[in-house]
Order: C-alpha cells, then structure tokens, then sequence
C-alpha cells in the first residue's frame, strides 16, 4: 500500500512538471503572415493545374552555394539552423538565421550561400501545381 501511495505521488509530481514546461509554450505561435514575397512581390498562386506542395530541407555546408535559381511558385522558408546570404540579382542580399521565416522572390534569379560556421538548414515549402517547376536554374 505504501509502494503504491509513493508511486502515485511520484506521477503526480511528474506530471506537475511536465505540465508546468508546456504552460512555457504557446499553443499557437505565429511565425509568418505576409502577402508579398520578401522583395515586395505580391504573392501569386499558380492558376493552371491541381495544387501541388512540396516541402524539403536544404542543407548547405559552411561556405557552399547554390546554383543560380528562380522560383515560379511561391515558396515559404523557414531556416532551421545556421546562416544563409542570398544574393537577388538587382535587388542587393539579404541575410536570414534561424528562425527566420521568409516568402521567397519569383521570377528573380538568386543564389544562397551559408556564410555561417555550421551547416545552414532550411525548410522550403513550394505551394505550386503538378507540372510547374519550383525551381529553375540558369543553363
């Protein structure tokens, strides 16, 4: 009987605990809410075709680049560890770490480099529709 009064006590206390670190987080936490892409663009849904998302994690070590790309869907990016410079042609760079959350640029050409010690990660969601291609490069 006293084996299963401490073990009541010691769940109890438990879940005390374990109640107490959830009350820490929000139940809903807001990361983006836009209508433009982050160079002002207004965002726009491809109009031909069934819905299509696909979501990936880059990873890039310090110091890698991609190719030059654009985007003919819109793309939602969360950076979920390290540092990465993009550089939009005629538009300057932009610098995001994580927990930066962006609408990435359509129909610019950019490149991204982790410019940071660590590897940089980032979930890419495309909101796009079968056939269009998320990603183009230059030849």
């Amino acid at each position: 009987m006293l084996r299963l009064f401490v073990m009541v006590l010691l769940g109890m206390t438990f879940l005390k605990s374990a109640n107490a670190e959830e009350a820490n987080y929000p139940a809903v936490e807001p990361i983006l809410k836009t209508s433009a892409t982050i160079l002002d663009q207004p965002l726009v849904y491809p109009m031909t075709g069934a819905a299509e998302v696909t979501a990936v994690i880059v990873t890039l070590k310090p110091g890698e680049k991609t190719s030059s790309h654009l985007h003919e869907v819109p793309l939602f990016g969360y950076v979920l560890q390290g540092e990465l410079t993009v550089y939009y042609e005629h538009h300057g760079t932009k610098l995001y770490k994580t927990g930066d959350a962006l609408m990435e640029a359509e129909d610019i050409w950019h490149i991204g480099e982790n410019t940071g010690e660590v590897p940089m990660r980032i979930l890419a969601v495309f909101m796009g529709a079968k056939g269009a291609k998320n990603s183009v490069t230059k030849e």
